[in-house]
């Protein structure tokens, strides 16, 4: 590669490193993510996202005017071929903390999944399941997870399409065992922008062969309509997201989000819209004109 060639390589890296950062400390600025003295499990699953995670927030620990420690942690599921030595090699490489939790969870899902069946849903509860109850014995205080921008707007539209649901991923969430908090300091980032990132760094990616390899997953359909709609419509993407953050509920139809049973007029509103009501409104004026003789 020639020297321009290199120089602009590493320019538009820089340039991503930057954006990734700057990306990351807003998400991690307007949701309170993370506060002096945090104790974050970095949850790894040997995929671009997670990697990126975990280097960016090494990158910002450094500069931080906070103090929290990170503390990695993989869960291997006994997947066939599964190559346990990269991530310990790349954990210690990188110098952080870590854990490996050794679950058969494979061997579950296939047991319960039918063949041909979309295993994600079953093996992602026995995951989470895991790292939950994991983190409460190392003591963290958040749960550091690796989704993106797009998996938060692909889960709007899987749950619209299949659940009859508007709801996505919050960028920050209390467990449901009330226990844990998870946080998504990826939440403002593409995931072009990561995988572009993982590249660049040369990340030693660990493909999932257990669900990551189903074809005709009702995800991979919202991923493929909405990279449709970007490339007729560029910037749509944005705006889906924009709206996520810019929600009205009074403009929606949940009775248990907004009262709309009770709704009523403004007394003093409506007496101030006597006193100023004019002779004869602007509609009065045009009612002979539309009267038929």
């Amino acid at each position: 590669m020639s020297q321009p060639a290199v120089r602009k390589e590493r320019l538009e890296y820089n340039k991503l490193q930057k954006r990734l950062r700057r990306q990351v400390g807003s998400a991690i600025a307007d949701y309170n993510m993370i506060e002096d003295g945090d104790r974050i499990m970095v949850c790894l699953s040997g995929g671009k996202d997670s990697y990126g995670m975990l280097d960016i927030l090494m990158s910002l620990q450094k500069t931080a005017p906070i103090r929290f420690e990170l503390i990695a942690v993989n869960m291997d599921q006994k997947q066939p071929g599964f190559p346990e030595h990269i991530l310990p090699e790349y954990l210690e490489q990188v110098g952080v903390p870590y854990h490996i939790i050794e679950r058969d969870t494979y061997s579950i899902v296939k047991d319960v999944i039918p063949e041909g069946k979309t295993t994600c849903g079953l093996c992602s509860r026995l995951r989470r399941g895991t790292l939950y109850s994991f983190a409460n014995e190392i003591g963290a205080t958040k749960i550091a997870l690796g989704h993106h921008r797009d998996d938060i707007i692909e889960t709007l539209f899987l749950n619209m399409f299949y659940g009859g649901k508007l709801k996505a991923m919050p960028p920050k969430l209390l467990a449901d065992d009330k226990r844990n908090v998870l946080i998504r300091p990826l939440a403002y980032c593409k995931e072009q922008d990561l995988a572009d990132f993982a590249d660049y760094k040369a990340f030693p990616i660990i493909p999932c062969n257990l669900c990551g390899s189903q074809e005709n997953l009702q995800r991979q359909v919202i991923k493929q309509m909405l990279a449709d709609w970007e490339r007729q419509h560029p910037g749509r993407t944005e705006t889906i997201f924009s709206a996520i953050r810019n929600v009205a509920p009074s403009q929606l139809a949940d009775t248990e989000l907004f009262d709309f049973a009770g709704l009523t007029v403004d007394p003093d509103a409506l007496a101030g819209a006597e006193d100023e009501r004019p002779a004869e409104s602007g509609v009065q004026q045009f009612i002979p004109a539309l009267q038929v003789s």
